[in-house]
């Protein structure tokens, strides 16, 4: 049986290259709908809509309130905290510096410095307040959820520092799983409103997404010397 010409290539992968690129683009989509949710919250002529829907999420996780998921919040608000959250990301620092995954390490590193840097300013120019009834101790302003960039950058970042091939996809699917019920958990307990949640969850993505394939691409590219071992090898 003859095959038509061309058709051998429809199942051929797709080149790691445009791969990268479209990771890379994806992180950048993510961080632009970060940026136009902050403009929502900021602008007056949408800030009292955004509101009404975060009032709408904050009565209903109120009225659904049960203590085991409580505890659970807690857990996790807990665990991505500084106290937690910190010696993770040195762990697996230590462990792609052991691997000698070098502009995987670069990529790491300025993914967690961005991330930090980003929080700060965002909130000084939102200066939003908190939720009132918060289960929690919280501290400075509301928007963006710190806890949902955090736990999208390390789970994410996790992900794209040391998988690689098939495997990543999976892997990816749990870290996005985790970085969103991380989110939903601060609302849970009242500590931030839905949009600051979704806010910090879009930033928190984009950075671990963009950052670590904008390495791979300028390396690609020859702008890093091809003896760097790949984010991605």
């Amino acid at each position: 049986m003859e095959t038509e010409p061309g058709a051998a290539h429809h199942h051929l992968p797709t080149p790691l290259p445009l791969l990268r690129r479209r990771v890379l683009l994806i992180g950048l989509i993510l961080l632009g709908l970060g940026a136009a949710m902050t403009a929502l919250v900021v602008s007056d002529a949408t800030r009292s809509a955004v509101q009404h829907v975060d009032d709408w999420w904050y009565r209903s996780v109120v009225n659904l309130r049960w203590a085991p998921l409580v505890t659970v919040s807690k857990g996790l608000s807990a665990l991505f905290g500084t106290a937690i959250n910190w010696p993770i990301r040195l762990a697996v620092t230590v462990v792609i510096a052991l691997r000698r995954r070098w502009l995987a390490l670069a990529a790491w590193l300025t993914t967690l410095l961005a991330s930090e840097l980003l929080i700060g300013p965002v909130k000084a120019l939102v200066d939003r307040p908190r939720p009132p009834g918060s289960l929690i101790a919280t501290s400075a302003a509301s928007f963006p959820s710190g806890h949902a960039i955090a736990s999208a950058v390390t789970a994410i970042g996790i992900v794209m520092a040391l998988t690689s091939g098939r495997r990543r996809l999976g892997w990816m699917i749990i870290g996005v799983v985790i970085a969103a019920i991380v989110a939903l958990s601060r609302t849970y307990l009242a500590a931030h409103w839905l949009t600051d949640a979704l806010a910090g969850s879009l930033f928190g993505a984009g950075l671990a997404l963009a950052i670590p394939e904008a390495f791979e691409v300028a390396r690609d590219r020859g702008m890093f010397a091809r003896s760097v071992p790949s984010t991605s090898s």
